[in-house]
């Protein structure tokens, strides 16, 4: 079932216009962005199973209400700014989780959430102040996990707004310089289907299928032809054992992007599952001649070697991984594994002990933490 929905009476400031009402005395008449995307929830999904649906940025009336005792809105917009973020940071004391999800509601009262859950916040609250924020995808960090044979897709997500002309952006991603050089702002609509697609992903992460299969229906109506939300459905089928409607997926997803890695690795695997060997074969030689700078690729490639029993591969690919961005902590998790399967347990343990300075909620280094002290243990009573 879906996640139970916040529905608040009255939002305001819409993702891209503030409306100006003349009749009378002038005064704001703010667009409503969330009734806006439940319209198009409505269109796309229909009635019944849009009036289930979340609008990740909307806040409720209590919420609302704190937020207007709290913050005294400045007269320009840069003082305005610093006034939200001082109320997320300080006043709520927003603390960093890599996951669940979270919508604007759920983050302020759990205090916490991942990069998502606070932009989700930001634009909800930035909003109220007469801000007018927006969802922007970092194009050169998109994120992908590797389960079961297969790459889901996660886009990374940061708060956009221009303030007294200029462009700024807004992150919580505490672990990571803010060293991006790629940026796509992106409607609401979009990011409503980037958060459906985090919760399809982090299902599939959690083995959590038949919500994964749910979720990620949700954001490919929401948003069609949203490649990243193609994969994960792609990928749900495929784990259910629905191959062909994977591949037929999975071809709609290459349409919007022929050159998606994570597509065409997970059709490699397809094929092979339905035993279609020529076909996989054909599609990895597309994967060779494309031109890879993700780092995620190459720790996917990595756990491919490892799986397939050739850690020495598998240490190489990691390696072009922590070439291409040393500071992700997927990176040095990557090259604990490796080190592991090797034997050398300093090494595994200097990688995790950085995943964890780079991220401590890091579940898989956590678990590797846990094993190296277990193995640790072991060989001081041998």
């Amino acid at each position: 079932m879906l996640r139970p929905t916040f529905r608040p009476r009255h939002f305001l400031i819409g993702a891209f216009a503030i409306v100006v009402v003349t009749a009378g005395c002038a005064e704001f008449e703010p667009f409503d962005s969330s009734a806006f995307l439940r319209d198009i929830y409505e269109q796309n999904l229909g009635a019944e199973q849009a009036a289930q649906l979340e609008v990740p940025f909307e806040l409720d009336a209590e919420i609302r209400d704190f937020v207007a005792e709290s913050i005294r809105p400045a007269q320009d917009e840069e003082r305005r700014t610093e006034q939200v973020q001082h109320f997320i940071f300080d006043q709520l004391g927003l603390q960093y989780s890599l996951s669940p999800t979270f919508d604007a509601t759920e983050t302020y009262y759990g205090r916490r959430g991942n990069c998502l859950s606070f932009v989700n916040l930001f634009v909800g609250i930035a909003r109220e102040l007469r801000l007018n924020p927006f969802y922007v995808e970092v194009t050169d960090l998109n994120r992908w996990n590797y389960r079961n044979g297969m790459v889901v897709s996660q886009g990374h997500i940061v708060a956009g707004m221009r303030v007294d002309g200029k462009l700024q952006t807004f992150d919580f991603l505490p672990y990571r310089p803010k060293s991006y050089k790629e940026f796509k702002p992106i409607d609401d609509v979009t990011a409503a289907a980037h958060f459906y697609n985090n919760l399809a992903a982090e299902s599939l992460i959690n083995d959590d299928v038949d919500s994964a299969l749910e979720f990620a229906q949700v954001a490919t109506k929401i948003a069609p032809g949203f490649d990243k939300a193609l994969n994960n459905l792609g990928v749900t089928l495929a784990r259910l054992g629905r191959i062909e409607e994977a591949l037929d997926v999975y071809r709609d997803g290459l349409e919007m992007d022929p050159q998606n890695i994570a597509i065409l690795s997970n059709m490699v695997r397809a094929y092979q599952q339905a035993g279609r060997n020529q076909d996989a074969q054909e599609v990895l030689s597309q994967l060779g001649g494309l031109r890879h700078t993700n780092p995620f690729f190459f720790i996917y490639q990595g756990e491919l070697a490892l799986a397939s029993g050739d850690p020495e591969r598998a240490l190489e690919s990691m390696k072009k991984a922590f070439r291409r961005d040393s500071e992700l902590p997927e990176v040095h998790v990557g090259l604990a594994k490796v080190y592991l399967a090797l034997g050398e347990l300093e090494s595994a343990r200097h990688h995790v002990g950085r995943a964890l300075k780079l991220d401590a909620t890091h579940v898989e280094a956590l678990k590797l933490a846990t094993l190296l002290q277990d193995r640790a243990a072991v060989l001081g009573e041998q």
